[in-house]
């Protein structure tokens, strides 16, 4: 096929009277212009004609799962594939979690200043969603019989951060606790999940004293989690977290803490209610090098 595109066809032959520098009238260029292009034309769509036809040819395979074929990839192929963790059949993959609200509008007043607005910060629910499961929020000055209602359609509960410390959110969360108890003496596997002032309330309200917690200096402070020697982290909040990111936290300042309040190691361990109850897998220290 190259050839043709090399081939000279039908140029006119030379003439005597024909001076050698004469310009061809345009008739003439015209006429050999498109006979070159007749030329070129040809194998152009010679080449598109076979490119097409092998496109056909390849899409006209069928398509083949592994197990349908026979040669040697589709069996690595499927001893990959069988290599996937088995799904535990006593687990629950899509568990739903209550989040107890906090009261206000979580903006001081500016989005809404009715005594009875609560709210859910945007974060607590991606947190939550973010471990594939699903939420519902547990408004805590609805009906009694609604909100506990609610606590049997969930598989956990997850108290946030705030500064409410008294009044009916105090109350509700300690008939919440109460109820954990009894789901988890029940054989009921239900973890309560405290953040910030969550913690706090436990701490409250598992020593029966309202003013055990301690002031501290860690407002918006990065710190590291200092790991109590010798502590066994299975089947705590640890428990899958990879090594390097264990060494990490000891090392690096990768938690953020926002703190006013806590409570020392000291005093949590002297009163009997919150020793027999915690135990301490970690600490960190305030701006003031407190723990």
């Amino acid at each position: 096929m190259p050839s043709l595109f090399l081939s000279n066809p039908s140029s006119p032959s030379s003439s005597s009277d024909t001076p050698n520098d004469a310009v061809p009238s345009p008739s003439a260029s015209s006429s050999s212009s498109s006979d070159m292009w007749n030329y070129l034309i040809v194998p152009i769509l010679f080449y598109l004609s076979k490119d097409l036809s092998l496109a056909k040819a390849e899409t006209s395979t069928p398509l083949l799962l592994p197990s349908q074929r026979r040669d040697n990839s589709s069996a690595e192929t499927l001893s990959s594939a069988s290599s996937c963790t088995t799904l535990d059949p006593k687990l629950y993959y899509r568990p739903v979690i209550g989040i107890l609200s906090h009261p206000g509008d979580g903006a001081s007043g500016r989005l809404n200043n009715d005594t009875n607005a609560s709210y859910i910060a945007a974060s607590y629910v991606k947190f939550v969603e973010a471990a594939g499961a699903r939420v519902i929020p547990l408004i805590y000055n609805e009906p009694e019989e609604i909100l506990f209602e609610k606590l049997e359609l969930v598989n956990g509960v997850l108290f946030t951060g705030g500064w409410a410390k008294a009044g009916l959110y105090y109350e509700i969360a300690q008939k919440i606790f109460k109820k954990v108890l009894e789901k988890n003496d029940a054989r009921d596997h239900f973890p309560l999940y405290a953040i910030c002032l969550g913690f706090e309330l436990l701490t409250m309200i598992i020593s029966e004293d309202r003013n055990i917690l301690e002031s501290f200096s860690a407002a918006d402070q990065a710190s590291s989690l200092q790991f109590v020697k010798n502590i066994n982290i299975e089947g705590t909040v640890f428990q899958r977290f990879p090594p390097d990111l264990l060494k990490k936290l000891g090392a690096d300042c990768l938690v953020m803490q926002n703190h006013h309040y806590g409570i020392s190691p000291e005093r949590l361990r002297n009163n009997p209610n919150l020793s027999s109850f915690f135990k301490i897998l970690t600490t960190s220290t305030d701006d003031n090098n407190e723990c």
